[in-house]
């Protein structure tokens, strides 16, 4: 993608000033995810000093209405929502009017959360009375033209949990319009667009934000190389100090298996900020692929001494058990987070992980496909449906989810040898040697690619492109300084191979070069031996053979006689 639109100057002091007005909209409003969010970019630029005269002008508190605005609003920060919306519902200042409805909505989703009994059965949304209720409201205000970009943002949220989503996308549109310095708005409508050739640049406001949206967005939808290049590009451009933006090329560098650079992305994040519990669960994940115990643990220990209810806390320390192959308690924790957030897409997925560990395969089906509902680009849930059918033995399924998670990451290499394997298994040999090529071709992350490759070609009977690939195998496993058990079977089994085919073909000497190498492993010496003495026999023979015919030509024409 061409980043060259970010080769402008971005006025700080104008971001600085839009911030500002932006923070004090979205706390008059109970906005804190997007007040949190601004605050933190605002604190990034500490170092852009506003003279007076560049500080904005804020509204004007002194209405009639504003000390029924004071009361509502003191109702909602104690969480009595009911209670606010009561008392600001004749209000019609448009914080006032945004607040009666946010309160409604934030009354909806508590009293969700109240009645659920069991994290694993959330409630339908689209069933949701109440929520209907509010959306009916909402869209009468909005087709009179009554809602400004913070009651659009609002109703936009409301489409999406009913499942409207492409009325969502226009509703939310017209908020970021209205509002662009609304984050939330902004994020929302990331979130639902599902394919970069589907952002509708033209009806962007020209905005600063919307470079922070379609890096957001592109990060959503798994493009993650581009998604870096931008957050690259702010941050180099005076945005240094945003831990935000530090976070979001770690996880860039989390989806590209960059996991080494991601760790350390992190680690410099706690250091400006040891208290930021943001993103700390994909800190975990990466420190659990990459088998780091004792940072884990320390990691752990850490959230719980900050906040210990928090979702992001509860994953940590679910990641923590499950390192230590305590699949019981990691589902515990991973129930924890649930209970806090239903929508904390990492606690589905992970917990569907920890089921299919304790072969539990019906409740690792329930929990994919929660995560799947939650973000259908969550390519890790795919990938685990197809897992799950697998093992339940059910290939035409296993191809339909190994297919969608490859069509997420078309790049990654265990999509693509998941397919591979399905196809291979279906008997669909062609398409199974076209992934196992792809496989190799994108970068092999586990290294299994050109085996399966080579034993297809031999299960085929076809031995020159087996012995072919074997030796491509053989090849990039001895630059290797080091080996899992696992991998050295293979190695010394594809010597083993490689020496029967040269002895078959008459090639002694390579015959023997890896018929040598096989006596290196005790499962493959004594193949190793016999081999050996096959290639000694073969050479006997062959110096055997007697010399009488040479220099006579192999057939003779009797009209060449002569007597």
């Amino acid at each position: 993608m061409d980043i060259n639109y970010l080769n402008v100057n971005l006025n700080f002091r104008t971001i600085k000033q839009d911030i500002l007005k932006g923070i004090y909209q979205c706390s008059e409003r109970g906005l804190l995810q997007s007040l949190k969010w601004l605050s933190e970019l605002n604190f990034a630029l500490n170092h852009i000093e506003l003279i007076p005269e560049e500080i904005p002008v804020l509204e004007d508190d002194s209405g009639s209405e504003y000390s029924t605005y004071l009361l509502a609003k003191s109702y909602f920060n104690l969480k009595e929502y009911d209670r606010c919306a009561h008392f600001i519902r004749e209000c019609n200042t448009p914080k006032a009017r945004f607040l009666h409805y946010y309160a409604r909505y934030f009354s909806i989703e508590k009293k969700k959360l109240d009645s659920m009994t069991d994290t694993n059965c959330p409630p339908d949304p689209t069933q949701n009375e109440a929520l209907k209720s509010l959306c009916s409201d909402l869209k009468n205000g909005f087709y009179e033209n009554k809602l400004d970009g913070y009651c659009s943002y609002l109703y936009g949220i409301v489409l999406k949990k009913l499942d409207l989503k492409s009325l969502a996308i226009d509703v939310l549109m017209k908020a970021v319009q209205e509002e662009p310095i609304l984050w939330s708005a902004w994020y929302e409508l990331g979130k639902l667009i599902g394919d970069k050739n589907k952002i509708c640049f033209n009806n962007l406001p020209e905005h600063w934000m919307k470079h922070f949206f379609l890096a957001h967005t592109y990060l959503e939808q798994l493009n993650n190389d581009e998604a870096v290049q931008i957050y690259q590009k702010l941050y180099e451009m005076g945005f240094e100090n945003s831990t935000y933006i530090m976070s979001q090329i770690a996880l860039g560098h989390h989806n590209n298996r960059k996991l080494e650079e991601a760790i350390e992305m992190f680690k410099k994040i706690l250091e400006l900020d040891p208290y930021r519990l943001d993103n700390l669960d994909t800190y975990s994940n990466l420190l659990y692929v990459m088998e780091k115990k004792t940072e884990l643990a320390n990691l752990a220990h850490k959230v719980v001494e900050i906040d210990k209810y928090r979702v992001e806390t509860c994953c940590v320390i679910g990641n923590y058990y499950s390192l230590r192959s305590d699949h019981a308690k990691a589902v515990l924790y991973f129930k924890r987070a649930l209970k806090l957030n239903p929508q904390f897409l990492s606690a589905w997925t992970l917990m569907g992980h920890e089921y299919m560990e304790m072969k539990n395969i019906n409740a690792a089906i329930q929990s994919y496909r929660y995560a799947i509902e939650i973000n259908v680009r969550d390519y890790r849930a795919w990938y685990g449906l197809g897992q799950t059918y697998e093992i339940l033995k059910m290939p035409f399924y296993c191809l339909y989810y190994y297919k969608q998670a490859q069509q997420l990451k078309p790049n990654d290499s265990r999509m693509i040898i998941a397919l591979g394997e399905t196809y291979e298994k279906l008997d669909r040999t062609e398409n199974a040697l076209k992934c196992y090529y792809k496989a190799c071709s994108v970068g092999d992350i586990e290294g299994s690619a050109l085996i399966k490759l080579a034993k297809l070609y031999d299960k085929l009977n076809d031995v020159d492109n087996a012995s072919a690939v074997f030796i491509d195998y053989c090849l990039k496993e001895e630059e290797k300084e080091e080996k899992v058990p696992e991998e050295q079977t293979e190695y010394y089994s594809a010597l083993q191979y490689l020496a029967n085919y040269y002895l078959r073909k008459g090639d002694l000497d390579d015959a023997y070069t890896y018929a040598y190498k096989c006596m290196e492993c005790e499962e493959t010496k004594e193949q190793g031996k016999a081999l050996l003495k096959a290639i000694a026999s073969k050479r006997l023979e062959q110096d055997e053979e007697p010399e009488s015919n040479e220099g006579l030509p192999s057939k003779v024409d009797p009209m060449d006689l002569t007597f």
